[in-house]
């Protein structure tokens, strides 16, 4: 493989079920471990009761379960009490690395709202602000623009240069 040969797939085929047979074998493995394991567990721990005798023994027997039932229904809470708290120490560490990965922001959708509008969501329902964009325009009349035409095209040359003496005139004497 390391030459740079592909594997044919007859052979990768082959080596699939040869790994999943092993794999069914190890499975089995396990669940024959784990019988045997209970079977040990429960021959230690609890012993096949002699049910020969009077009623004394018997009651005696029934005291002993009684302790034995109690001592492991404390173990099963002391356990369910840890699993809680490492549950909640595990949740605590997911929202630490979130909050150091960082919050990531959503991509912002494009929303058309007037001026008044925007200042209104900013500064709320109580202060009415209205804003006329236009009227802060400066205002701008047509005959100016006429006139401006009339200097920009082909205007009279001996006027211009007449206006231009006339300032020159009023820079020398100041």
């Amino acid at each position: 493989m390391s030459d740079g040969k592909k594997m044919t797939s007859s052979r990768r085929h082959h080596l699939k079920s040869v790994i999943l047979q092993i794999a069914a074998t190890w499975i089995e493995q396990e669940k024959k471990d784990l019988v045997t394991a209970k079977e040990t567990y429960m021959s230690d721990t609890c012993p096949a009761p002699d049910m020969s005798g009077d009623q004394a023994i018997l009651m005696e027997l029934c005291k002993k379960l009684q302790q034995a039932i109690d001592k492991i229904d404390e173990e099963r809470y002391d356990t369910e009490s840890k699993v809680g708290k490492s549950d909640t120490e595990i949740d605590d560490l997911k929202m630490k690395v979130v909050e150091l990965a960082g919050v990531k922001k959503p991509a912002l959708k494009k929303v058309r709202m007037s001026a008044d509008a925007m200042l209104q969501a900013l500064l709320g329902g109580k202060h009415k602000v209205t804003m006329d964009l236009r009227s802060n325009l400066k205002q701008v009349k047509k005959e100016v623009k006429e006139e401006v035409r009339n200097h920009r095209g082909a205007g009279d040359w001996r006027k211009n240069i007449e206006d231009k003496a006339d300032r020159k005139k009023m820079f020398e004497t100041s």
